[in-house]
């Protein structure tokens, strides 16, 4: 890690709940073989009260040692037997040398503390449609100090023993089975055995009167929990089928067995992320995983990797766990990778790498060609700036370097590694210098260069075909390699397959295929000499490689002409991207990419593809209305175009669900003209009728929303008769949404004064109204809080990092114009005392900006 394990006086500490990296190791140098007692007292009111007896071993005693616990009240605070007054400051106690003892010490603290309601700690929700409470724990990366007094870092492993009383209709779930239930007249009190040792962010509690559906037809006991309101929406079938083929997939793929002796999954409300990989209490978010109608496949596609993801983790970040938050990437990477390949390997979605390139590879490609671009491995100071890399470069680009090292190194080679050090680190700490010595050893390679090109250099590359043909046949073949920033200069090698393609009267078929080594500027590739000259070159056929590929004229102006008969669903969608690419990296106007998907997006007959294609197209459709004024007559003839094509294909799939609900879903988006709207209103109100398209409760809050958004006569009305149907928290959200992205400039302020300084409305609401706030076509009433919105940065700033995160998403000022960027330039010129992580999306939002002027400067208005 490049610390040096000398004992720092806690002082240094600034006061607040987060720790340097430095205090950290040296917080682990001195503390060893930690072990929590928990007892939690939960009533269902918004306070819990609750013990903590710390077990630890330490080395010395030769300066004062922190421990934390996050703005509590504390009862009693008993340090080796001795009760005493604590130096604390609401988020560590200070703890006295004199009293505590080299080798084993013990600390016992009694407290009583607010449930939160911001998704971290032990959040509690209250269920608006039956008052029912539920509670859910969330600790990462530093939140186990939000409910028990605890050593708050990944590398001070520990064992957890608790018991939990809570009302009598409650179920509690944690880290291990319960041992035993006692029963009391009101409350019953929960014993759970001794955990096996795990980081604090791994451990969790959560508790409340879920409706639960066990599975013990295999090798582990099943559960999976939802709140009774919702449970309906639940297909336990559907979850327990992934599990069950995912734990036997990486049982055999790890060569170890899983970590843990029950699995248990929770959907709950509110949470902040898609999911978290608890020790064998996985949480995930109700709003990405609950419909109310049948999952399309897209749906039961996501929710399948999103349980192989967490899965994976249990070895990779649960059984072996990174030392400290600048692993981060290879533990989320990691699982990443591993979720797509058991995916694709152990369910019926054999396409998921498919679906990864599509959508998560565009993301870290787009997040790559950002100024605020950094290594996949970046230093990590504080506790505090955990999250301020976390994107889709850790993610993404993280994943796509892992596979194609697995091709560069071979899968049985790349997968010995992988268990040596699963094996060699079990229910430890290791680093990312630890995985790849693992790496090499398996595969007798030195991967020094590797790592540093590929780990600690920023950048995507980009690589383009270059070649002479003469009297039909390929007379020269090189490779080009490039960079697309100057900051970041590196040339790398990497292992890809070149296609050669030619046209015929039947469609686009291949003519030959090779795997090719390249590195530098300029790599010949001698084997193709003597080649049929191709009508189309792909040079990264299958997708080896984390690689932008920039297309030869004659490549791109045959994948124009023949987009729709290239067999080859992969390279079909790579194509797709290209055209999008061309827009976005300022070579063609968005009107080529519209006129190329109004011909071929209606023959796209492969659904993954179709999503692609159709997000790029609310993209184009979101940047036109950016370009406003000038390019206002021009959107709206887009969004026109793109909705009667739109319902056309939704009425032709009528006995294909998955295809027509995708077609539906853009229908409902690209309408804003009277008859478009009209059309929706009579579709919500039964008066028109789509064969084969069920009208549920989802479609109807999207058709609301669309309405209000361009405030269709009667729609705000609609709001307030759907809840009557609807008063779920997902309803509840959804009439929130209709109501704030409405044009209207009263309704705008009301709910930005909302967001601002309503402490009693829960953050989830305020994060569903900052994502519907600022539809690109409003962007003049965007433009009349813009600034002030851009003044008070500072202030929002001090909420803290959730608050943030949602903000710097949605409400950053964009309006596609030199204004505008002398606006957000102004506040970066100024932006000593803003956070990272806000610094950074400013930055990210200038570069949009300035991409988009470019592109409206090539778009035909």
């Amino acid at each position: 890690m490049g610390c040096t394990a000398t004992t720092q006086d806690p002082q240094a500490r600034d006061g607040s709940s987060n720790i340097t990296q430095a205090q950290a190791m040296s917080r682990s140098a001195v503390v060893s073989n930690v072990a929590y007692q928990l007892a939690f007292t939960l009533t269902g009111d918004t306070e819990f009260s609750a013990t903590t007896i710390v077990n630890f071993d330490l080395a010395s005693t030769s300066a004062p040692l922190t421990l934390d616990l996050n703005q509590a009240r504390v009862d009693s605070f008993i340090i080796n037997g001795k009760r005493i007054y604590p130096n604390y400051n609401g988020a560590y106690f200070t703890l006295n040398p004199g009293l505590l003892v080299t080798g084993s010490n013990q600390i016992e603290i009694s407290f009583s503390r607010e449930h939160s309601t911001n998704g971290e700690g032990l959040h509690r929700f209250v269920d608006p449609v039956d008052d029912q409470v539920y509670l859910y724990s969330h600790f990462e990366p530093a939140a186990a100090q939000q409910i028990f007094a605890v050593f708050d870092q990944p590398d001070l492993k520990a064992t957890f023993e608790i018991s939990v009383e809570a009302p009598k209709d409650w179920h509690v779930i944690s880290a291990t089975r319960e041992q035993r239930i006692e029963q009391g007249d009101e409350h019953n009190t929960w014993f759970f055995p001794t955990t096996p040792k795990l980081s604090p962010y791994n451990f969790s509690l959560h508790a409340g009167p879920y409706h639960v559906w066990q599975d013990d037809s295999g090798k582990y006991p099943l559960r999976l929990f939802a709140r009774q309101s919702v449970a309906k929406q639940v297909t336990p079938e559907d979850w327990f089928s992934f599990t069950h083929q995912g734990l036997a997939f990486f049982e055999h793929y790890f060569d170890i067995e899983y970590p843990f002796k029950k699995y248990d999954q929770l959907l709950v409300p509110d949470f902040l992320y898609g999911a978290m990989e608890n020790a064998a209490a996985i949480t995930f978010a109700e709003g990405a995983f609950l419909h109310k109608a049948e999952m399309t496949a897209a749906q039961k596609e996501s929710l399948a990797g999103v349980i192989m993801h967490e899965m994976a983790h249990q070895w990779f970040g649960n059984l072996v766990t990174m030392r400290w938050w600048n692993g981060l990437w290879l533990n989320e990477s990691f699982a990443s990778f591993m979720g797509t390949l058991a995916t694709s390997e152990a369910t019926e979605f054999s396409h998921a790498w498919r679906t990864f390139y599509a959508r998560g590879k565009q993301r870290a490609y787009h997040q790559d060609n950002l100024v605020t671009t950094h290594p996949i491995e970046v230093p990590v100071p504080t506790s505090h700036n955990a999250f301020d890399n976390i994107d889709a470069i850790t993610y993404h680009k993280g994943a796509s370097v892992l596979n194609q090292l697995r091709h560069l190194l071979g899968e049985d080679v790349f997968r010995q590694g992988v268990r040596d050090y699963l094996k060699q680190y079990s229910y430890q700490n290791a680093t990312l210098d630890n995985f790849i010595a693992s790496l090499a050893n398996a595969s007798n390679r030195d991967l020094t260069q590797w790592t540093q090109e590929w780990l600690y250099q920023a950048g995507v590359n980009t690589i383009k075909a270059e070649y002479v043909c003469g009297n039909g046949r390929i007379s020269e073949f090189r490779l080009l390699q490039s960079i697309n920033n100057d900051q970041y200069p590196v040339l790398r090698e990497q292992r890809v397959q070149l296609g050669l393609f030619f046209q015929h009267s039947l469609g686009v078929y291949k003519s030959r295929k090779v795997a090719v080594t390249y590195q530098g500027e300029s790599t010949e590739v001698p084997q193709l000499i003597g080649n049929v000259c191709p009508d189309l070159v792909y040079p990264n056929l299958d997708d080896w490689g984390f690689v932008k590929v920039e297309l030869d004229k004659r490549s791109f102006e045959t994948a124009k002409q023949q987009l729709s008969r290239v067999e080859d669903p992969l390279l079909r969608s790579m194509l797709w991207q290209s055209m999008w690419d061309s827009v976005v990296d300022g070579r063609t106007g968005i009107e080529q990419f519209i006129n190329v998907a109004l011909i071929n997006a209606p023959k796209e007959h492969d659904y993954t593809i179709l999503g692609q294609v159709i997000g790029n197209l609310y993209r184009a459709q979101a940047s036109l209305n950016l370009m406003a004024p000038s390019h206002q007559q021009y959107a709206a003839q887009v969004s026109r175009a793109l909705g009667q094509m739109s319902l056309r294909m939704t009425m032709q799939n009528r006995d294909n669900s998955d295809f027509q609900r995708r077609w539906f879903d853009a229908y409902t988006r690209f309408a804003q003209d009277p008859s478009s709207l009209a059309h929706l209103n009579d579709i919500l109100s039964g008066k028109a009728k789509i064969k084969g398209l069920e009208v549920h409760q989802d479609i109807r809050w999207s058709l609301i929303k669309q309405l209000n958004r361009y405030a269709y006569s009667g729609s705000k009305q609609l709001i307030e008769a759907e809840l009557l149907r609807d008063n779920s928290d997902a309803g509840q959200k959804a009439a929130i949404a209709a109501e704030v992205i409405r044009p209207d400039p009263a309704i705008k302020r009301q709910w930005l004064h909302a967001i601002e300084h309503d402490n009693s409305l829960a953050f989830s609401k305020k994060r569903v109204a900052m994502n519907a706030m600022y539809p690109a076509e409003q962007k003049r009433l965007s433009q009349q809080t813009a600034q002030q919105r851009l003044n008070n940065i500072g202030q929002y700033d001090q909420l803290g990092a959730v608050f943030m995160r949602a903000f710097n998403r949605s409400m950053l000022p964009q309006a596609c114009s030199a204004e505008s960027i002398e606006a957000l330039t102004a506040i970066i010129n100024d932006a000593d005392n803003l956070s990272a992580m806000t610094v950074r999306a400013l930055l990210e939002t200038r570069q949009q900006e300035y991409r988009c002027v470019q592109m409206k400067s090539l778009t035909q208005p």
